[in-house]
């Protein structure tokens, strides 16, 4: 099976950090936590950041607010409308029956990306649709968990990714890595 990572792999960008925008639009109120969320973005990207820590610090901040601001239903269609565009074209060049995404994106939003574009099965960052509460965060070390919990021992043909750093079990777990960047990718094993 091919697997990709989402965020800056197939998609041209940080889908939870536009979907944050996007939500910003309909609730002006959340402007205020946009210093928070740009730094834990960027403390999560350079790799400052533990999984426990992460989830320590900024869960609470979603999931106190989240039954006021999610719209699970319908959200993800509009969002999805007006961010279809940022799907890389590479990935039309890639994909397979069998791809799996992988990603720190939430389910919600996810679960809509993946059936416009066909994509069967998908590991995302798992949000309690009744209570708001993150059930499981899909970061770094949760991926390879999440991979085994559900396809044991499955091979991985190809894996793709941003982040070398961030990914580094399911490259080791693949047959085949490759780095993209931007529309170029590259193969690292």
């Amino acid at each position: 099976m091919n697997v990709f990572d989402f965020d800056n792999t197939i998609y041209d960008g940080e889908s939870t950090l536009d979907l944050f925008f996007y939500y910003i639009v309909r609730k002006p109120w959340m402007l205020k936590l946009l210093p928070t969320v740009l730094k834990a973005f960027k403390r999560y990207k350079k790799g400052d950041v533990t999984l426990g820590e992460a989830l320590e610090h900024y869960a609470p901040l979603i999931e106190k607010d989240a039954l006021r601001v999610f719209d699970f239903e319908n959200d993800p269609p509009e969002f999805w409308d007006k961010h279809m565009k940022k799907i890389k074209p590479l990935y039309n060049e890639l994909r397979s029956d069998d791809d799996l995404i992988i990603t720190a994106s939430p389910d919600f939003n996810v679960e809509e990306i993946c059936k416009r574009l066909g994509i069967k099965r998908f590991l995302a960052s798992r949000i309690n649709r009744e209570t708001g509460r993150i059930e499981f965060a899909n970061l770094r070390e949760n991926k390879i968990k999440a991979f085994l919990e559900e396809y044991g021992e499955s091979e991985i043909e190809n894996f793709y990714t941003d982040s070398p750093e961030n990914d580094a079990v399911l490259i080791e777990k693949a047959n085949h890595a490759f780095v993209v960047k931007k529309n170029k990718v590259t193969q690292i094993k």
